[in-house]
């Protein structure tokens, strides 16, 4: 075996805006492309790195996975970390700056080559994600869908009555152009509800009535955020959120999340300077843990420290079968740092298409700006229904029924998946939301594969997500593998049992 000698070296510049992180990874990529490093060269350990560049072995770890997901790096354990041998030609021959060569001494030191011809780690996880977003979004209900209420279990006479006698009434408000803040009466309703049962004290001028989550993120961001602001998200994390903050010019940095929620230490870590931390606090998609105590005091005092700003999505607080709702992040919130997002298409129905935001007083002004230049109110006829929906006490009830109702529906699909599956998988149910997610045990062949058993799923008829996705860089080799899937409308044990079996017949393939 022939050793190449480590002759070149890498470099950052700590006066750029573009994290440290991904200035290793544009390294690393113009060294490949440029021929400075060739497939099954090794590259510095991470340690090593670390040290030559005086930054945290984190850091360095960050940069490495992103590049082992994009495939141009393989970790092989013990023996290293090496350039993919089966590198597609395409990223070797053009540089991302469009070809322009880099100076020898800007590419990474190459600590070795002449490695095993074993195949690179597939780069799967963005192509992966796009089938599971249209499955996510599908106007048709499937089995076991996340995210997804009881369709059977809504009061739809109610909701069409208040709906026929809003649209009868002959008020001509009602078909004009929609309020772009929303209908003062409902925003009067959700500033009372949250008062109530979240602990969020907000006046009705503070509450943004919007046409879904991803609308209350495009309101959020067109009013506070700035081309280029890193944004905290939490790895794993909800992936419609992902795949749309993608698009809008910010910079996500992927914070892990662990049985206490995201960690907070390692956003500083990685980005101390982030301008904005999205998080979901009472129930973390999609592992379903809860933020403690200690990590939220952390997070407030982060934010506080250089008026950051907080995205808390609150998305199914409503639903907790241990105990009371917890507080929201909100309600600890003393010096208005936090926008606290909540929506009704998992408390009501999707199609429903409203949802809100409550806003920090200082940002009203900019906020009631932005949203009149959107011109994208959401219809007032259903929001006046809605209005009346919980002013008349149907929505307190609702929710009531739901959550007896889920809690056993839950235990259901829980009962069925360990019965059929047994100890190659582990179902450990969270203590709130509709949905959950459950892990593989590991293979005497490695990781199994849930990107292909969600998809045979799929085409049995079933609306699993695979677990993995969810990640930032979900095809690394430690990255959890499982499901994600909904319970609200598992409508008896039969039913449970007959998904579990299916869902079992997809792992054997």
């Amino acid at each position: 075996m022939t050793l190449r000698k480590p002759a070149l070296a890498i470099r950052i510049d700590r006066q750029k805006p573009l994290p440290i992180y991904l200035q290793i990874c544009e390294r690393f990529r113009t060294a490949i492309a440029a021929g400075h490093l060739r497939p099954g060269d090794r590259v510095p350990a991470l340690r090593g790195l670390a040290t030559q560049l005086n930054t945290a072995r984190g850091t360095v770890e960050l940069a490495y996975s992103i590049l082992v997901d994009e495939g141009y790096l393989q970790m092989r354990g013990a023996a290293g970390t090496f350039v993919a041998p089966s590198l597609s030609a395409s990223l070797r021959q053009e540089a991302p700056d469009g070809g322009r060569e880099q100076d020898a001494d800007d590419a990474p030191a190459a600590e070795g080559a002449g490695a095993a011809k074993t195949p690179a780690s597939p780069r799967r996880t963005t192509t992966a994600r796009q089938p599971a977003i249209a499955v996510a979004l599908s106007g048709q209900p499937q089995p076991l869908q996340p995210g997804l209420p009881a369709l059977d279990a809504f009061p739809r006479k109610i909701w069409s009555r208040l709906v026929s006698r809003h649209a009868r009434s002959g008020d001509h408000t009602l078909l004009a152009y929609p309020d772009p803040a929303g209908y003062l009466p409902l925003r009067e309703h959700i500033a009372t509800y949250l008062g109530l049962s979240r602990g969020v004290t907000c006046l009705p001028d503070q509450v943004f009535i919007t046409s879904g989550y991803r609308a209350t993120l495009e309101l959020v961001l067109r009013s506070l955020a700035s081309p280029g602001d890193r944004i905290w998200f939490e790895d794993p994390g909800y992936l419609l959120a992902r795949s749309f903050l993608a698009e809008t010019g910010v910079q996500l940095v992927p914070v892990p999340v662990d049985e206490e929620g995201i960690d907070v230490d390692q956003g500083i870590e990685r980005e101390p300077e982030a301008r904005f931390a999205i998080v979901t606090p009472s129930h973390q998609s999609p592992l379903g843990n809860t933020l403690s105590l200690a990590r939220r005091m952390a997070l407030l005092t982060w934010a506080e420290a250089a008026s950051r700003w907080i995205i808390e999505d609150d998305y199914d607080s409503e639903f907790r079968y241990l105990g009371r709702p917890l507080p929201a992040l909100k309600s600890l919130d003393r010096h208005d740092h936090v926008l606290y997002c909540g929506t009704f298409s998992k408390v009501m129905f999707p199609g429903l298409r409203l949802a809100y935001t409550v806003v920090p007083e200082r940002a009203v002004e900019r906020v009631a700006r932005v949203a009149c230049s959107m011109n994208a109110g959401a219809p007032t006829l259903f929001q006046a229904a809605l209005a009346d929906f919980i002013e008349q006490g149907h929505f307190a009830r609702h929710v009531k029924r739901m959550r007896t109702l889920y809690g056993q529906r839950r235990l259901l699909i829980a009962q069925a998946l360990k019965q059929t599956f047994g100890e190659h998988l582990t179902v450990e149910l969270p203590s709130g939301g509709i949905q959950f997610a459950v892990q593989f045990a590991e293979t005497a062949y490695g990781p199994i594969d849930d990107v292909a058993i969600a998809s045979r799923a799929r085409q049995a008829g079933l609306a699993v997500l695979p677990l993995s996705i969810w990640y930032a860089h979900g095809r690394m080799r430690d990255t959890p593998r499982g499901l994600v899937m909904g319970f609200a409308n598992i409508s008896d044990a039969n039913e449970a049992g007959r998904h579990a079996r299916t869902l079992r017949a997809c792992l054997d393939g």
